[in-house]
């Protein structure tokens, strides 16, 4: 993968190009192999280099054969091959770049349906001067922009936004999407007037400003055809076989992460099969907490498949020497804890491979998270009026003792106003009414408008919002900027788009059945693997957050939350912080998740606002809102 930027300016100027340098110099990381510009007049691209495919050729920006065309490209064409073989054109390099160009030259926009893979990029189209951006269908590569009436600049993070933009606030009006989920969904960011690209969409960009936004694929519907659940489960094989194979394309070493669980363990047995066996390499990362440490169950299925395996730990030092570096490089507040376990992951596995497979998908696809298994539920709590459903939740609430971690939540999921936000507060830090509290009611953003509205049974519907939300605007956007911040691509088979449309094709009852989370999942996997390691208990990539805000990192969390010049003492209601601080302190209840967010939106602020970017480049730093971005568009 690598590192992409550009400029289109509106009034004619031209490009200046240390503006571009400096913007592309920031994702050195993105693509440490190689750097390349072009500018025309008002119009400029930059480009980083990691180089995966055609390592000695592919030189980007990359110009179309009779110039009309150029392009910067971010990602991986896994079926550059195939479409080659299907569209003439006099192709001067053996990669997938210029494949994209042949295809848009021959078919349009209508082209871009046919790429696989995962991309991002820019094509500048000299015949009608269009600027084209497009995301690929999940959302697995970031594409920022932003406008204004002078220029649009677009770019793989925000940091490398950062040189072209006029100033920088605080977008306040995106707290409340931040608080309920710890992520930003698109096209907000927590930067005023930066937006993301939404993934499967297109945005053109004319010399007034943009033109349209167009959505380019819809996940499909639930297909009539009597389809077993033998006959599902062998389909389900092979297209991940399939799919497997595909993301294993590369001019580099491919690795794979293994922690130990389902879907990374699966991975690595497909991937091992296809190698006969011989050169896979497995990485996975502990915590010297045996409550939380996987390592052993990864040891195992390591042994299993014969796989060159390799271990690093993680622990609370990690946290606060790279808490501010994570943040810069993710350009947002981190996530979640396992953010940085996951960078010392990939800084670890870049010493020995260039790409790496992971599990990402599988849970929003095939139901692999406990809440689906209460899907119907939260969309049919609704029936019980408001008035009696949130008073009595919030009594359980209240009265659950600090073990009973999993009846809290769902309590705190099931007393949502409507189904969309009891079906996202399942992982929401702050509830709607704690939101209002802890921002004293302040305004915020609209739902977003692009998002595919999701039909069919309440787990389908579920799903299909976490594909949207969840899993773009949380676990991919980590996934990319974990992985690239050690200039190390990551590829999740799960999210290949022929299993991405199988799996939505397919009837919930095949995806959870008789309460067993992702059903199909588990019976590829038993082909593989013991059943020991398929159903084991979920763990995720846990973090032993709990103990660390109670011991090392509890000090750090009140000094940074509590101090006057702190964020959450300009905007936030600080009673409602200190006792939160104090609860957890208090083993009243456990606030490991609420503090975290917190904690994550405070770096980022110190780092991009009070010493950070904004202050190198000499420019106010405030926290007002800002005029949707409409203003300026005519979409």
């Amino acid at each position: 993968m690598c590192g992409i930027a550009g400029i289109r300016r509106f009034d004619g100027a031209p490009v200046e190009k240390g503006i571009l340098r400096a913007m592309t110099s920031s994702l050195v990381h993105r693509g440490p192999d190689a750097e390349g510009f072009w500018t025309n007049g008002p119009i400029g691209f930059g480009h980083r280099r990691l180089s995966i495919i055609d390592l000695s050729g592919s030189v980007q920006p990359m110009e179309s054969t009779d110039e009309s065309c150029h392009i910067t490209f971010n990602g991986e064409i896994l079926n550059y091959r195939a479409l080659r073989q299907r569209v003439a054109y006099p192709y001067r390099t053996s990669g997938d770049t210029e494949t994209i160009l042949a295809c848009y030259m021959a078919h349009g926009e209508a082209a871009f349906n046919d790429l696989e893979g995962q991309f991002a990029f820019a094509l500048h189209d000299a015949r009608d001067n269009s600027l084209l951006l497009a995301r690929d269908r999940m959302g697995i590569l970031p594409l920022y922009y932003y406008i204004d009436s002078k220029i649009f600049a677009f770019a793989s993070e925000i940091t490398a936004l950062l040189p072209a933009i006029p100033d920088t606030k605080v977008d306040t009006r995106s707290l409340d999407a931040y608080f309920s989920r710890n992520a930003v969904p698109a096209p907000y960011t927590l930067f005023e007037g930066v937006r993301k690209l939404p993934p499967a969409h297109t945005l053109r960009i004319d010399e007034r400003g943009i033109e349209r936004q167009r959505r380019y694929w819809s996940f499909p519907d639930v297909s009539r055809a009597k389809t077993t659940p033998q006959e599902a489960v062998a389909g389900l094989a092979s297209k991940l076989r399939e799919a497997v194979a595909t993301a294993l394309v590369a001019d580099v070493s491919v690795g794979a992460y293994l922690s130990g669980g389902l879907d990374s363990s699966l991975i690595v047995a497909l991937m091992s099969e296809l190698r006969g066996g011989i050169d896979v390499k497995t990485f996975a990362a502990g915590f010297g907490d045996p409550r939380y440490d996987e390592l052993p169950y990864a040891r195992q299925v390591s042994k299993l498949l014969g796989t060159e395996h390799h271990e690093v730990t993680v622990n609370a030092d990690d946290f606060r020497s790279l808490w501010h570096r994570m943040t810069r490089h993710r350009g947002a507040p981190l996530s979640q804890p396992a953010d940085i376990a996951v960078f010392k992951l990939a800084e670890f596995a870049r010493r020995s491979v260039t790409v790496v497979l992971s599990g990402e998908g599988s849970d929003e696809l095939f139901a692999g998270y406990p809440k689906h298994r209460y899907a119907g539920l939260s969309a049919g709590a609704g029936v019980v009026p408001g008035w009696v459903r949130s008073p009595f939740l919030r009594l359980v609430q209240n009265l659950a003792p600090p073990s009973a971690s999993r009846l809290r939540i769902a309590a705190r999921a099931l007393s949502g106003h409507d189904q969309s936000e009891r079906f996202s507060n399942w992982f929401a830090p702050f509830t709607a009414a704690e939101r209002h509290n802890l921002l004293h009611g302040a305004p915020h953003h609209p739902a977003p408008d692009w998002i595919q509205q999701p039909e069919g049974d309440a787990l389908r519907r579920m799903l299909m919002l976490d594909a949207q939300t969840w899993l773009p605007d949380n676990l991919l956007e980590r996934g990319d900027r974990m992985s690239m911040a050690a200039s190390l691509e990551l590829r999740p088979p799960f999210l290949d788009r022929h299993v991405v449309e199988y799996a939505f094709q397919l009837p919930s009852t095949l995806k959870m059945r008789e309460g067993t989370t992702k059903w199909m999942v588990k019976q590829v996997a038993l082909q593989y693997l013991p059943h020991q390691i398929v159903n084991r208990r979920k763990a995720g990539f846990s973090v032993p957050l709990e103990t660390w805000f109670r011991d090392g990192l509890e000090a750090f969390a009140w000094d940074m939350l509590t101090s006057q010049d702190s964020l959450a003492s300009q905007l936030l209601d600080c009673g409602v912080v200190k006792k939160l601080l104090d609860n957890h302190r208090q083993r009243h209840s456990n606030e490991e998740m609420r503090i975290w967010a917190l904690l994550c939106l405070e770096i980022w602020h110190e780092e991009f606002f009070r010493g950070g970017a904004g202050k190198a480049r000499g420019r106010p730093r405030t926290s007002v809102d800002h005029p949707d971005l409409a203003q300026v568009s005519r979409a």
